[in-house]
């Protein structure tokens, strides 16, 4: 059964951030198809990756040039491994946005801030403002592009007939329907890199279309057991990784 695996990087990364701690070390340096290859089912029977797909979009070395080598040396050690068969790439978006201030509630939603003492609002005739709301502008980065292209990927190859079966990493629920349709025809399984729960979109039942679908949370453990050689390919791991 040939395998094909289409991981949105950002997503991955974040998730595995959360799992295994930001500040730590040990981590980064994933090896992305020996990951993929210890979560295949034994329901599976005899399949082996055929095709590894990397989403992910470069960070600007203008903001952060740190960041960006880093990363540019970590994307050169996937192809030159072997862990990762093609990188497609999308792209940032820079602007400023307002919203209004807010703060999260225990399931992280916003409770917006009201002017209260110790901070009051007046109006032009000194008369206050009951409740008024605070609005913030601030710079925003956006990724953009991924989940496209990890859809744009996982279809072509399982209308192409390329694979026999798909895994995809992603905890993105705008994936829902391209899933769906991948699950007419093959068997997928779902990693969701998030120590959240499983979007509730992207749930679906085992036995749906063509069968023999898996859902699952990644975990920490999981993604320490799978780091590439250091070096690999005459890229060396970043000290702090």
């Amino acid at each position: 059964m040939k395998v094909g695996v289409y991981i949105d990087g950002y997503n991955l990364y974040y998730g595995a951030r959360r799992l295994c701690g930001r500040g730590t070390a040990g981590w980064r340096w994933l090896d992305v198809r020996g990951l993929a290859s210890a979560l295949l089912p034994a329901s599976w029977g005899d399949s082996a990756i055929d095709r590894l797909v990397f989403c992910t979009a470069r960070i600007d070395a203008a903001s952060n040039p740190s960041g960006q080598a880093d990363q540019d040396v970590y994307l050169k050690a996937l192809l030159a491994s072997g862990s990762a068969d093609h990188i497609e790439y999308g792209y940032y978006v820079s602007r400023v946005k307002r919203a209004p201030l807010a703060t999260p509630d225990r399931k992280g939603r916003p409770i917006l801030t009201r002017a209260d003492w110790p901070v009051k609002v007046r109006d032009n005739n000194a008369a206050a403002v009951p409740d008024a709301e605070f609005m913030v502008s601030y710079a925003y980065r956006e990724e953009k592009g991924s989940d496209v292209n990890v859809a744009s990927h996982l279809l072509l190859d399982v209308l192409g007939g390329n694979v026999d079966a798909a895994v995809v990493f992603s905890n993105d629920s705008d994936l829902r329907h391209p899933l769906i349709e991948a699950r007419k025809r093959v068997p997928v399984g779902l990693v969701n890199p998030s120590p959240n729960w499983l979007a509730g979109a992207l749930r679906g039942t085992p036995d749906e279309g063509a069968g023999s679908h898996w859902w699952r949370r990644l975990t920490a453990a999981e993604v320490r057991a799978n780091q590439l050689p250091d070096p690999v390919g005459g890229y060396r791991k970043p000290a702090e990784w």
